[in-house]
């Protein structure tokens, strides 16, 4: 038995069952329903976990899936985990370019007066909560996309149809200066978890059917290192989830934001 804790050793095995029992040779996507993880942990003798929905979490956002799996997908693809209906899911093989999200090394980072509360700072409940806020109170949404946004609600729990139960990290509405609405769910990683396409297309989806009048603009937030936040706007193209814009913000105190800093800036 592996120990609870170790859910490398628990939860590797498990998915890899699930590929072996319902993908057959060549074919590009299948679904299982979530029960099917009580049956293989049953059947290879692990633990059963207790969060079965954190076993498909984790392949989605936190770690690559087994090599197992990774050596079937042909070049060019690559196998992600999507939602296909209630405790229901999909493996399916996505063109590489659009899997990635990841913030890249070669981007100048802009400074932002960090308008942040202190006691918000001081008691933000892990890295997603503590992203969540810093985008929140700096109006980076604003600055980023060049609109005036409103937080509407923090960890939206609803059903998309065809994907089943979703949650989106936190949504806004806005406006541009012609007066256009606009929707824009915000997923936000921090730590080791991963920013994921299918999480974008969950999103995309949602908005298309919540909000069918505004216009659905895609944003995802990851925390880097030396307290820097990496903003992406997302667009779904030929079904693939695509990176329309990258930048990269700093919250400093005021005064580390200098003349010459300023100046720069604006000759941008």
């Amino acid at each position: 038995m592996a120990r609870k804790k170790d859910k490398s050793a628990q939860y590797a095995p498990i998915i890899a069952w699930i590929f072996s029992k319902f993908r057959t040779k060549n074919q590009p996507e299948f679904e299982f329903h979530r029960d099917e993880l009580i049956e293989a942990a049953k059947e290879l003798g692990v633990e059963r976990p207790d969060n079965l929905g954190d076993v498909i979490y984790s392949f989605r956002y936190r770690r690559a899936l087994p090599d197992e799996i990774l050596r079937t997908a042909p070049k060019g693809k690559a196998w992600i985990i999507e939602g296909a209906g209630r405790s229901r899911y999909r493996f399916r093989l996505a063109e590489v370019s659009g899997v990635s999200i990841r913030p890249r090394d070669d981007i100048a980072t802009i400074k932002i007066p960090d308008a942040t509360p202190e006691i918000i700072a001081a008691y933000a409940l892990g890295d997603e909560q503590a992203l969540l806020a810093r985008v929140r109170y700096n109006r980076l949404i604003d600055i980023f996309l060049g609109l005036t946004t409103y937080s509407l609600q923090n960890h939206l729990r609803t059903y998309v149809s065809g994907m089943g139960q979703i949650e989106i990290d936190e949504i806004y509405v806005g406006l541009n200066r012609q007066g256009a609405h606009f929707v824009i769910p915000v997923q936000a990683k921090g730590g080791s978890d991963r920013l994921s396409p299918v999480q974008t297309r969950q999103d995309i989806e949602c908005c298309r059917a919540k909000f069918p009048d505004l216009v659905c603009r895609p944003v995802s937030a990851q925390f880097m290192a030396d307290h820097v936040i990496a903003l992406f706007e997302l667009t779904l193209e030929n079904e693939r989830v695509l990176i329309l814009e990258e930048l990269h913000y700093r919250l400093v105190p005021s005064k580390e934001i200098d003349a010459q800093t300023k100046r720069h800036y604006a000759e941008r």
